[in-house]
């Protein structure tokens, strides 16, 4: 499995606040954009190296994309497992819950909020910490700093993950896998 880093420059509008980063659709979707937010994420919580994280988001427009490029990124970053919603869908709250009950390190939520979906509209990436909470202001502050001193990210050349199958899936040969419920909460 490939995990040469991809070169990229940073971007200087990724400050997040405690709901994440809200953007639209439009900006996530530009090259390297939400790759380089997702990765500036790794580089605040020390890596991903034999973490577990939850995945998934509210459903609105580009969610499945999301999904797809932070599977990708998540196991070339050596993460040892994910948690998906089916589908990719998992509200913030049962997000949190999975946190909590997997004992994952932390998860990524994408979602706006109240904020109206479509690809004219918003789109959000969260992270929740281990308590399934929203990442404090001291995490998101790290966040913003390596977002803006950023030259690359990590990313497996992976298939796609069926995100409408049920079970576990892995990828690569040290261990990455992700693993969906049937009822897309466990």
């Amino acid at each position: 499995m490939n995990h040469e880093p991809v070169a990229t420059l940073p971007f200087t509008d990724q400050k997040p606040g405690t709901s994440g980063l809200r953007r639209k659709t439009r900006v996530f979707m530009q090259p390297h954009y939400l790759e380089a937010f997702v990765q500036s994420i790794f580089h605040a919580i020390g890596g991903g190296r034999g973490k577990t994280f939850v995945l998934g988001g509210d459903g609105r427009y580009f969610n499945a994309e999301a999904i797809q490029t932070i599977i990708k990124m998540a196991c070339g970053n050596g993460a040892a497992k994910l948690i998906i919603g089916q589908r990719g869908l998992l509200s913030t709250p049962a997000a949190s819950h999975l946190i909590r009950m997997n004992s994952a390190d932390g998860g990524f939520i994408l979602s706006a909020s109240h904020n109206p979906g479509g690809i004219e509209a918003d789109f959000g990436v969260k992270f929740n910490i281990a308590n399934g909470g929203p990442a404090p202001e001291d995490l998101t502050d790290s966040i913003y700093r390596a977002s803006r001193t950023l030259n690359g990210y990590r990313r497996a050349e992976i298939p796609d993950v069926d995100l409408g199958q049920v079970g576990t899936t892995h990828r690569g040969g040290d261990g990455h896998q992700d693993r969906r419920s049937r009822n897309g909460l466990s």
